[in-house]
């Protein structure tokens, strides 16, 4: 198999940026007097969307859609003033980025991160580095593991799915590549575990960044 194009997913995969999220999810908690959750736990909150993010950290009996949507405005405020404190890019992935391009393999970015802080991140850790579409959650699609948003990049580089590597750290992007006809790479850095990976059709783990370049 040739691949000519890789898609990633952004939190977990080319960011760590649990730190940030999770301290800004804690203090709107916290404001609201709500318990409060460890660093580990948001592993299993965070990957599709900040909506589901919020509902799933809050408590059983405050799941009302007026509170869930209060607390999303919360951390919308919070998050957009400190998205950036403690977040970095996992070490190798930036060489990993420059030696794709120096191969000509055309690299995109699929995340369900809101499409502003996908764009912000993007723009502040990866400014040397080209990537042909940067979509992150938006309104009017479907958020991962819907294939909508990875087939639509497929078509706009004009390279047939099954010839892009999908590259993601949750069973929601091996869900994903799966579902749009791409190759499931799962990475063993991000937010969940290997095992979990394996369970939803990755067709390989990578260790590390460097370890991709070895399938193409």
């Amino acid at each position: 198999m040739t691949f000519k194009a890789v898609i990633f997913d952004l939190d977990g995969t080319l960011l760590n940026t649990l730190e940030d999220i999770c301290d800004s999810v804690n203090r709107v908690l916290k404001n609201r007097g709500f318990k409060e959750h460890k660093l580990e736990e948001y592993q299993y909150f965070v990957g599709e969307g900040a909506g589901v993010l919020i509902e799933r950290v809050l408590p059983k009996s405050q799941k009302s859609p007026k509170i869930i949507q209060d607390c999303l405005n919360d951390f919308k405020v919070d998050y957009s003033k400190n998205w950036d404190n403690k977040t970095s890019a996992f070490l190798g992935i930036n060489e990993l980025l420059t030696e794709l391009t120096k191969r000509n393999i055309v690299v995109s970015i699929l995340s369900n991160k809101p499409q502003f802080y996908t764009e912000l991140c993007v723009k502040k850790f990866f400014k040397d580095h080209k990537f042909k579409i940067i979509y992150g959650q938006r309104e009017t699609v479907p958020r991962k593991p819907d294939p909508t948003s990875a087939i639509e990049i497929s078509k706009i580089i004009n390279i047939n799915p099954e010839n892009i590597l999908y590259v993601g750290d949750t069973p929601i992007d091996m869900q994903t590549a799966n579902s749009a006809g791409m190759y499931a790479v799962g990475v063993s850095w991000g937010f969940r575990p290997v095992e979990e990976l394996i369970r939803n059709k990755a067709k390989v783990i990578i260790q590390t960044p460097d370890e991709l370049l070895k399938l193409l």
